[in-house]
């Protein structure tokens, strides 16, 4: 994809006037191939529902926009990767587009979202995307660090690069548009890509036409090759099959000579070379073997020969099977039959559905008491299973864990959901003195904490309730206090 048209895609999906408002982001997934952000339908631009964006990496660096009923978005998400997905839209989901960044002479654009917090805090974030084909890659940052936050593809610097000169792509717009240029480059002006309708429905189906030629044509040019290939070893089945059975039926008339032979073996025993019938018929025994052997040999083939024939005639009937399918056209498969589901019961209070999952398993009560630290909720375990609950069912995975170390007490969670490098000090030493305070060290003086992200601490199979491993963490000293 050329760099200007590229900027101008980007910069038209912005707009401008307040009464569009600015795009948000539903949902992202992640899939071999790139990154796929879900936007949010705007009214005021006569959006009627949700689209995507593919930005991909492979096979070509690109910007599609797609819709959930393409056959090329479901290609895409049927490959995406659950792990990475979910962290890219824990980071992208609410986002908001406020500005674009780029240069029409380089492969490179900046989508800055902000995102409020539900602390009230703005957060800034960058996706960086490169689009040059063998080094494309993908960076989100937050702005004003310098430390990657999540990336895909190949990396490559934070900042955007320098250009060198005019590429030919550019000074091929500005041959093209001349003095509209620059409307051109806002994406103002449709005829960027060819089509009919708005820059948005000619976007629409230019990328459903790249994702014909890169994506859905090569499959179906795969599934070629493999059936012209899976005909070409059936038909080499066939003809081996075809030799085996000319090679049983000549078998089989040696029953008749093994019978004819049998039957008058009380005169013929012991002859070899050729023997004569009572009804003036000869027969040629083979060299060096006399009447009874030759009768012998004959049965056992012509017995062979047709066991040969039956089994041939099953894997005739099988090889014709994968003939018929192998020659059938494609057709797609049937969806699954509807199902009705099991009918749920009504719950009058929203609230009872999470708090039946948060139950301890005596069903006393919640699994954890909840407590308010200068803003921050603070959860505290009430017993061993109840401990696992919280941890690896409430805890979020930058949530802040605690545990006094090589005592029996409560696990304790301190909510992040700012997603917060650090916590402040107080909270963190207040926090701990409760997780001293529900444990067996309540009456042992200063007493040291174990502290880390919830993200760290795992269960192997076998520990017993409220026992866990920790992948890192670091130590407080500090004194129980209720």
């Amino acid at each position: 994809m050329d760099a200007p048209l590229l900027l101008a895609l980007a910069r038209a999906h912005l707009g401008s006037g307040a009464e569009s408002g600015a795009p948000g982001i539903q949902d992202a997934l992640v899939t071999p191939q790139g990154l796929l952000l879900q936007w949010q339908p705007r009214r005021g631009r006569g959006e009627a529902k949700a689209f995507w964006w593919a930005l991909l990496l492979a096979p070509a660096p690109e910007l599609w926009r797609l819709e959930e009923k393409d056959e090329a978005f479901a290609l895409l998400k049927a490959a995406a990767l659950r792990d990475e997905s979910r962290r890219w839209a824990l980071e992208l989901k609410g986002a908001r587009l406020v500005a674009v960044a780029g240069d029409p002479r380089e492969r490179w654009l900046g989508l800055d979202f902000q995102r409020r917090l539900i602390t009230g805090r703005l957060e800034e974030t960058r996706l960086a995307y490169r689009a040059i084909p063998g080094r494309a890659g993908l960076r989100l940052d937050g702005t004003g660090l310098s430390q990657l936050r999540l990336g895909l593809g190949q990396p490559f610097p934070q900042g955007p690069p320098e250009p060198d000169g005019e590429s030919p792509a550019f000074r091929r717009w500005r041959e093209q548009f001349g003095e509209d240029l620059e409307a051109a480059l806002a994406g103002e002006l449709p005829e960027v890509l060819e089509g009919d309708g708005d820059l948005a429905a000619r976007h629409q189906g230019w990328s459903l036409l790249r994702a014909q030629k890169l994506l859905l044509a090569p499959r179906v040019d795969a599934t070629d090759r493999k059936r012209e290939a899976q005909i070409q070893r059936l038909t080499r089945l066939k003809a081996s099959l075809a030799s085996d059975r000319a090679r049983h039926e000549a078998a089989l008339p040696l029953k008749v000579q093994a019978g004819r032979v049998s039957a008058e073996l009380y005169r013929l025993k012991g002859a070899t070379g050729r023997v004569a019938f009572l009804d003036g018929a000869d027969l040629d025994l083979p060299p060096g073997e006399n009447a009874e052997t030759a009768a012998r040999k004959w049965f056992a083939a012509a017995k062979k020969a047709e066991r040969g024939l039956a089994r041939l005639r099953v894997l005739e009937q099988d090889l014709a099977r994968q003939f018929a399918v192998a020659e059938a056209p494609e057709v797609p498969a049937a969806p699954p039959p509807k199902t009705k589901a099991p009918e749920k019961r009504r719950v009058t209070d929203p609230k009872e559905t999470k708090a039946a999952a948060l139950k301890r398993k005596d069903g006393k009560g919640q699994a954890f008491r909840s407590v308010m630290l200068d803003g921050f909720e603070v959860l505290i375990g009430k017993g061993d299973a109840d401990n696992d609950v919280l941890t690896f069912k409430v805890g979020a995975p930058l949530d802040i864990w605690m545990h006094v170390a090589s005592v029996p007490g409560s696990h304790v969670i301190i909510r992040n959901p700012d997603k917060l490098s650090e916590l402040p000090r107080e909270v963190l030493e207040r926090a701990a003195q409760l997780a001293a305070w529900h444990s067996k060290a309540r009456d042992g003086g200063k007493v040291e904490v174990h502290m880390c992200r919830v993200a760290d601490v795992s269960k192997p199979r076998g520990f017993a309730p409220g026992k866990v491993l920790l992948k890192q963490f670091k130590g407080i000293r500090v004194y129980p206090k209720a």
